[in-house]
This record gives structure tokens, C-alpha cells and sequence, in this order.
């Protein structure tokens, strides 16, 4: 890290133990992704006159060569952040989320698409072995079975010239469907 991480508390004294938690989770950081440039921390107790009890709020603000992480538990949030630990706990483990999900994106991983769905149409039925054939407009021809379909109970109410909706395969022995359903 090029600056020192910055530790403030605002709205009650300064804690060692508190201070120590932060800094083994700023550490956990900075192994996770070595090129954080700064963090800042800012540790908020609630005003004394407040009626849900001390829920305290922590603030992380993490800076990186590209962008910024910055995590804030509202106070409000849950009542387990009466303990300062544990509210220091859930803002790193989200700080960290967020930074995964920023190295991700930097190193330009995507997310595989899912496949997408075909029409297509009936053109040979084999009801009694339990499977068919479907044609899609360019001509391919797409195997299925019975337990291809995503209701069984529409099994009985295909023939030929039934329209389909279909996830297409290509398997060893040629192109397959599944996940089918009727139009």
C-alpha cells in the first residue's frame, strides 16, 4: 500500500482492540490484491439519545489503480452491529466482495452466457420408444427424448408439426435438444 491505512472514530474513543481487528482485515486486503493504494477506515458509534441501542456503522473506502471500493453499513442495518467487531467484519467481507467482483471485471472475466433457446418445429415422433426429431428452420435437425422435455406432461400432446422451444447440443453423435417445451 503506498499510504498507511487511516483508522477514525467518530463518536467515541479510540480502541486499540478495534484498531488491531482493522488492521489484520486491511492486511487480508492487501494479500487478496497487492495493489491497493490507500484504505481509509471510519468507525461511527450512534448518538447517545438513540433508541435501538449502540448500532455502529463502519465506513471503507478502499482505493485502486482503476477505480474505488467504498463500503458503508447503514446503522440501521442489524442488530448484530451492537458488537463494533462484528460491524467491522460484515464492511471488510463486503469491501472484499466488491474488490472481487472489480479484479473480475479489470481482468476482463465475463460471466458464460447461457445457451440460447430455438424454435423449431416436430418432424418425426417415435411415441412409443419415447423420443423424436426437430427441425429448425435452416434445416438442422435436433434429437430429443421424452425426459428432454421440461414437462412430461406435455409428452402426450406432441405430433408432428408441433412448434417447440429448445436449448441445442452438439453431442458425438450430432445435435441434440434439451430443456424443450412446447411453444
Amino acid at each position: 500500500m503506498q499510504k498507511p491505512p487511516q483508522i477514525h472514530f467518530r463518536g467515541m474513543d479510540p480502541s486499540s482492540a478495534v484498531e488491531a481487528a482493522i488492521l489484520e482485515r486491511v492486511e487480508s486486503l492487501e494479500r487478496f490484491h497487492d495493489r491497493i493504494t490507500s484504505c481509509n477506515v471510519v468507525v461511527e458509534a450512534p448518538h447517545r439519545h438513540s433508541h435501538s441501542g449502540r448500532i455502529y456503522q463502519v465506513r471503507v473506502d478502499v482505493s485502486v489503480p482503476g477505480g474505488e471500493i467504498i463500503v458503508g453499513q447503514a446503522p440501521e442495518s442489524t442488530h448484530a452491529h451492537e458488537d463494533v467487531l462484528v460491524a467491522v467484519r460484515d464492511s471488510f467481507d463486503a469491501a472484499r466482495r466488491q474488490l472481487e467482483d472489480f479484479v473480475r471485471r479489470m481482468s476482463g472475466y465475463r460471466v458464460k452466457p447461457h445457451p440460447e433457446k430455438l424454435h423449431g418445429t416436430v418432424v418425426r415422433l417415435v411415441p412409443e420408444d419415447g423420443f423424436g426429431f426437430i427441425a429448425t428452420d435452416d434445416g438442422t435437425e435436433f434429437f430429443f427424448r421424452r425426459e428432454s422435455m421440461s414437462s412430461v406432461n406435455q409428452w402426450p400432446q406432441l405430433k408432428q408439426g408441433s412448434e417447440l422451444r429448445f436449448t441445442a447440443h452438439e453431442g458425438e453423435q450430432g445435435p441434440y435438444a434439451s430443456a424443450v417445451s412446447l411453444t
